[in-house]
């Protein structure tokens, strides 16, 4: 559609100064039929993408196959959005929707072919990155999901309330719990691994 991709990308303020469009300009822009609006989105949200998936998968490829799926659904949801909450939110309930199936099959294929379920963590060396994949992966489900969303996705309270249901409240007192529970295990004395580093981020947070 005329018009739309110089809409979406850039604004002028007062002073003549061009100005990013927001997330959600560019999606309700790329709704409209603006093709430059969707590969702005997908320029900025392809890695972070990647690394949801990439936290919550063994498998890189996976976690790569389960991005590029996340924008195919975005792309076929396209014409149904309405901007009744941040771009950034609608679109990790996508991938959580997403990650979700795939467990489900992943959980179906192991049950019916009776092997063990892929992504179960095993401690095979010490290296400090796999000890602290192991402590996050022994939190509760609702808790890790928390902690990873807030810790690493860098969501606020707010959307993390709205994405997984949750009042907000709720998600302050789980997030507090996950921070001392893993901080507990990650106490026990391995080679190479520290809470230091963890805890550091969090207060960066």
């Amino acid at each position: 559609m005329p018009g739309i991709r110089d809409e979406a990308l850039r604004d002028s303020d007062k002073d003549g100064q061009e100005m990013v469009a927001t997330d959600e300009q560019l999606m309700v822009a790329f709704s409209r039929g603006s093709t430059d609006s969707f590969g702005e989105l997908f320029s900025r949200y392809k890695q972070p993408m990647f690394g949801f998936f990439r936290r919550r998968l063994r498998d890189p490829a996976q976690a790569e196959e389960l991005t590029q799926e996340t924008f195919l659904a975005l792309l076929r949801a396209s014409s149904h959005y309405e901007p009744s909450a941040t771009f950034r939110t609608y679109l990790y309930a996508i991938g959580f929707n997403i990650l979700r199936a795939h467990r489900r099959k992943a959980a179906f294929r192991a049950m019916f072919h009776g092997i063990e379920d892929r992504e179960a963590v095993t401690r095979n060396t010490m290296d400090s990155d796999v000890w602290l994949r192991d402590g996050v992966n022994r939190l509760e489900r609702i808790d890790r999901e928390i902690l990873l969303l807030r810790e690493f996705e860098q969501l606020s309270y707010a959307e993390i309330a709205e994405l997984l249901k949750l009042p907000l409240n709720t998600v302050r007192s789980r997030l507090f719990r996950a921070r001392t529970a893993l901080r507990d295990l990650l106490a026990a004395p391995a080679p190479k691994s520290s809470p230091k580093d963890f805890t550091e981020h969090k207060e960066r947070v």
